[in-house]
C-alpha cells in the first residue's frame, strides 16, 4: 500500500532553540523525512534561532551531522541532504533582549505561512510571542508552537495561555503532544468512528474496564533535575495518559473538525470523577545490581518524595461510561516499553458450556508503540477431541503485516504534527481549555498526596512496578495486562 503524499504550501519555519537536543533529536529529522517524501515545497525554509554564537555555514553543518545520527547515513543521501540543508539558515539571537531581532524579521518572506517553534524552556514563552509581536512578524498566516510542560499546575497554565493570548489568537495557537501524532493513536478514532463493529459495544453496558499503560525502560537520565519538580502525574499522566483517555471515551463528534474533536475530548476532562486518594498508587525505581543508579540518585536528592511512577483508577460521570473504570499507570524502569490501551468487555451473560470451560473475555488491544498495531482477543473451541474446551486467541493486525513493508516504518509523530502546524489542521493539538481542565483534575490528587506527606513505594529495576498497584485491580477483582516488548 503505498500512501498518498500531499505537499503544503510554501513555509517559513523559525526554531528557536534551533540548536537544541529536540531540533537536533527530532525536529530537523522530521522535516528532512518530509522533505525526501517529497511534502516540503522548494519554496519552503528553515531558520534555526538560538543564543548560540554560529554562523549560517556551521549551522548548517550541525544540521546536517544531525541528520546523519538520528536518521541514519544510509537513509540521508547525499543529493537529498545537500538540497535539506541548502534550505535552512541560522540567526543568533537572544530571547529576552533585543539582538537579532531585527535581523530575524528581515528574514520573513511576504505571502507564506509562518510557523515559530518555541523548542525552548516555557519561561521564555511569553518572551517570544512578545517579540515576534512586536517586530512585525506576527500575521493572520502566522502560527506558533509549544512543547509540554503547558504550566505546572492550573494557575500556571492559565498565566501561560493568558500570556500567549496577548499576541496571538487560539487558532494560531499550537501546543503539540507528540503522542497525538502517532499512528495508532489517529487509528483510535478511526476504529471508533469508522467501524460500525465497535461503537455498539463501547459503553458500559458492555464494557467491563479500560487500562492504559505507558511503560518504560529508561530512568530519568539526564532529566533528573527538571523530573523531579514534575513526576509521572505532571510528564506523563495530566497530559500523554489524559489524551489517550479522551480519544478512547469521547463522543463521537458531529465532523472530523478540530474545534468539533476538542469540544468532546473536553467533555470527557470535565466529567472525570475526583480520584480517591486509596486509588492512587505511587512508586520510586531503585538501583539494579548497581548498573543503573535508583531514581533519588539519578535525581540528585536522597530524599525525594516524586514519584517515577503512578497507576491510579478513575471513573467518567456520563451516561456513556457511569461505573467502568479506567486504570492508568506509567512509569520509568519497568521491564519492558510498551504502550498499549486494552478495552477489556464483560463476560457472556451465561455460558453454555459450563464451568470447565473456564472464564473468557474479549479483549480489544490498541498497541502504540512499539510494533503498532491492534489486536482482539477472542475465545475459540482448542483444537481436538475430548470435549469443548475453549481457548482464548488474538486476532492480530499489526501494521506492517496489514498494510505492507511501507508501513513498517511509520512517519515518526513529529512529521505529521510539524505538516499539519504548515497546513493550518489543530485537530490533534490540545486548546487551552483543556489544558486547564486537565490541571483542575490533576491538581487535587498532588495537592492530597503532598499534605498526607506520602511517600513513593519503592520498586525494583526492571519490574512492573510496585506490588501495591497489583492490590488496586485485585480489589475489584481484576489484573493488570501483562508488560510485554
Amino acid at each position: 500500500m503505498v500512501s498518498r503524499v500531499i505537499p503544503v504550501e510554501p513555509f517559513d519555519l523559525v526554531i528557536f532553540g534551533g540548536t537544541g537536543d529536540l531540533a537536533r533529536r527530532k525536529i530537523l529529522p522530521a522535516l528532512f523525512r518530509r522533505f525526501c517524501a517529497g511534502q516540503m515545497p522548494e519554496e519552503a525554509r528553515i531558520i534555526g534561532a538560538a543564543r548560540s554564537e554560529h554562523d549560517t555555514d556551521e549551522y548548517k553543518a550541525m544540521v546536517r551531522d544531525a541528520i546523519v545520527e538520528f536518521v541514519g547515513e544510509d537513509d540521508a543521501q547525499a543529493d537529498a541532504l545537500a538540497a535539506f540543508v541548502d534550505r535552512t539558515d541560522y540567526v543568533t539571537i537572544d530571547a529576552r533582549g533585543t539582538d537579532g531581532w531585527v535581523e530575524l524579521a528581515g528574514k520573513m518572506r511576504e505571502g507564506c505561512v509562518r510557523a515559530f517553534y518555541f523548542s525552548v524552556a516555557p519561561a521564555l514563552f511569553g518572551d517570544l510571542a512578545e517579540r515576534i509581536h512586536v517586530n512585525g512578524m506576527a500575521t493572520d498566516q502566522s502560527r506558533i508552537v509549544v512543547e509540554k510542560p503547558f504550566g505546572h499546575d492550573l494557575a500556571t497554565a492559565r498565566a501561560l495561555n493568558d500570556t500567549l493570548a496577548q499576541h496571538f489568537d487560539e487558532g494560531q495557537i499550537y501546543r503539540i503532544d507528540h503522542y497525538l501524532g502517532k499512528e495508532t493513536v489517529q487509528n483510535l478514532m478511526a476504529i471508533r468512528f469508522g467501524n460500525m463493529l465497535f461503537e455498539p459495544l463501547w459503553n458500559s453496558q458492555y464494557v467491563d474496564h479500560i487500562q492504559i499503560t505507558v511503560a518504560e525502560t529508561v530512568g530519568v537520565g539526564g532529566r533528573g533535575e527538571y523530573y523531579d519538580k514534575a513526576g509521572a502525574m505532571r510528564d506523563m499522566v495530566q497530559n500523554h495518559l489524559m489524551q489517550l483517555l479522551c480519544l478512547i471515551a469521547m463522543e463521537p463528534p458531529a465532523k472530523f473538525d478540530p474545534d468539533a474533536v476538542r469540544d468532546e475530548k473536553l467533555k470527557v476532562i470535565r466529567a472525570l470523577d475526583e480520584v480517591e486518594p486509596h486509588h492512587i498508587v505511587r512508586g520510586q525505581y531503585e538501583a539494579l545490581d548497581g548498573e543503573h543508579p535508583g531514581y533519588r540518585e539519578a535525581a540528585g536528592d536522597p530524599r525525594s518524595s516524586t514519584e517515577s511512577y503512578i497507576a491510579l483508577k478513575t471513573h467518567i460521570s456520563n451516561w456513556r461510561w457511569a461505573g467502568t473504570p479506567f486504570y492508568l499507570r506509567t512509569g520509568k524502569r519497568l521491564v519492558a516499553r510498551s504502550s498499549v490501551i486494552s478495552v477489556v468487555f464483560k463476560d457472556a451473560p451465561h455460558s453454555i458450556f459450563g464451568p470447565e470451560a473456564g472464564r473468557h473475555a474479549n479483549v480489544l488491544s490498541i498497541r502504540l508503540q512499539p510494533n503498532e498495531g491492534i489486536t482482539l482477543q477472542v475465545t475459540i473451541k482448542e483444537p481436538g477431541p475430548g470435549g469443548m474446551r475453549l481457548v482464548d486467541v488474538p486476532l492480530d493486525m499489526t501494521f506492517a503485516e496489514a498494510l505492507g513493508p511501507e508501513s513498517d516504518d511509520p512517519p515518526d509523530a513529529y512529521e505529521r504534527l510539524i505538516m499539519d502546524v504548515i497546513r493550518g489542521n489543530q485537530t490533534l493539538f490540545m486548546r487551552g481549555d483543556e489544558v486547564e481542565a486537565a490541571w483542575a483534575w490533576a491538581d487535587p490528587m498532588i495537592a492530597g498526596w503532598k499534605a498526607r506527606g506520602e511517600v513513593p513505594k519503592p520498586y525494583e529495576s526492571g519490574s512492573v512496578g510496585p506490588d501495591q498497584a497489583d492490590q488496586l485491580l485485585r480489589r475489584d477483582g481484576r489484573v493488570w495486562r501483562g508488560i510485554k516488548p
